[in-house]
């Protein structure tokens, strides 16, 4: 008389699937994975660019603010100099002062960024 098989021996029962088929849902699951993560980055970063939009417009219209206060500047030293040595020796004048300025703060910056790195 035969002997009924003993499932936990080895042999295969019904819930068991092949490896394949395991390692085919495994990659599966990884990609899913994978395409919820980067949909959160996704999200993540959208959210943070909507909050920085208004922000950054403000900061672009200070700038530009900025530089026409600086022509305004560098043309009021230009014209009060054209009083006591012409005009074309007061724009002279008004481009050493502004671009020595100019240099003194780039190598500012240089002299910092190199401290930093």
């Amino acid at each position: 008389m035969l002997k009924p098989v003993d499932p936990a021996l080895g042999a295969p029962g019904p819930a068991e699937r092949p490896v394949g088929e395991l390692v085919h849902q495994l990659v599966e699951d990884g990609k899913a994975y994978a395409q919820a993560e980067v949909a959160v980055v996704k999200a993540i970063a959208a959210a943070k660019g909507k909050a920085l939009a208004l922000p950054a417009g403000l900061f672009g219209a200070a700038f530009l603010l900025l530089i026409a206060a600086m022509a305004a500047l560098a043309l009021g030293v230009v014209l009060a100099l054209a009083k006591f040595i012409g005009p074309l020796l007061a724009g002279i004048a008004g481009l050493l002062v502004f671009g020595a300025i100019a240099g003194l703060l780039a190598w500012v910056a240089i002299q910092k960024v190199r401290q930093g790195l």
